[in-house]
């Protein structure tokens, strides 16, 4: 399998090129692109690599991380993925908050709408769709292999920001502990924003995650800036 992580935007959006190295095909996870030029950056890499993108995959419908989705769909004819509570972000910069930065980000509707335990083929490479919201109604994760990429759900010594509208604290906590914290502790972690990390470095030292920590049990006005 072929991970290529590129930071990309305004919020320094983790994008990832993955793709399967026996049939060549590849998705684009989050594309938070400011303009042509980074898509460009991210087709040197296709290219470089003999892959067709087959699939856009958003972990959930911010500005930050669909931005890009119009002008790869457009290099690619790649299919928009994303799950179905968020979609409607995808074509409204209000429910995207993409207006409070002034910008007017809109992207293609989706063209396939994911649900819980979804499989996504890309080849011999599967991504499994684990519905983890929170951040977002419609969050999600993708689970391949032994790598998991968290979107905003979870961060390396952080989790996503719950002040946004219909974002809950209870639900992101939720869906840390029951459906990522369970996951192997050697699992990568490559989440929406900042560095790698692993499922079990989290549980050790993520204070969110922490039985004494003061995030364990009372809801912090502000978690994250993404």
């Amino acid at each position: 399998m072929i991970v290529k992580m590129f930071t990309v935007g305004m919020l320094m959006t983790n994008c990832y090129l993955v793709g399967c190295e026996e049939k060549r095909k590849a998705v684009v996870i989050d594309p938070g692109f400011d303009g042509v030029k980074e898509a460009e950056k991210i087709m040197k890499a296709v290219d470089k690599e003999k892959l067709h993108v087959k699939y856009i995959v958003n972990t959930h419908g911010h500005s930050d991380h669909i931005s890009g989705n119009r002008v790869l769909k457009e290099m690619t004819g790649a299919l928009i993925l994303i799950h179905e509570l968020d979609a409607p972000m995808l074509v409204s910069s209000e429910k995207n908050f993409s207006y409070i930065y002034g910008e007017k980000a809109t992207s293609p509707p989706a063209d396939k709408l994911l649900r819980e335990g979804d499989i996504i083929n890309v080849g011999n490479v599967k991504l499994k769709v684990i519905h983890t919201p929170g951040h977002s109604k419609g969050g999600i994760s993708l689970l391949c292999d032994d790598i998991v990429f968290t979107g905003d759900t979870l961060f390396a010594g952080s989790i996503g920001r719950t002040d946004f509208p219909d974002a809950s604290y209870k639900e992101i906590m939720n869906s840390i502990k029951q459906k990522l914290a369970v996951l192997p502790d050697n699992l990568k972690v490559y989440p929406g924003h900042g560095p790698t990390s692993t499922i079990g470095e989290e549980k050790r030292s993520n204070p969110f995650l922490q039985e004494n920590s003061p995030f364990s049990f009372a809801e912090p006005d502000e978690t994250e800036l993404f």
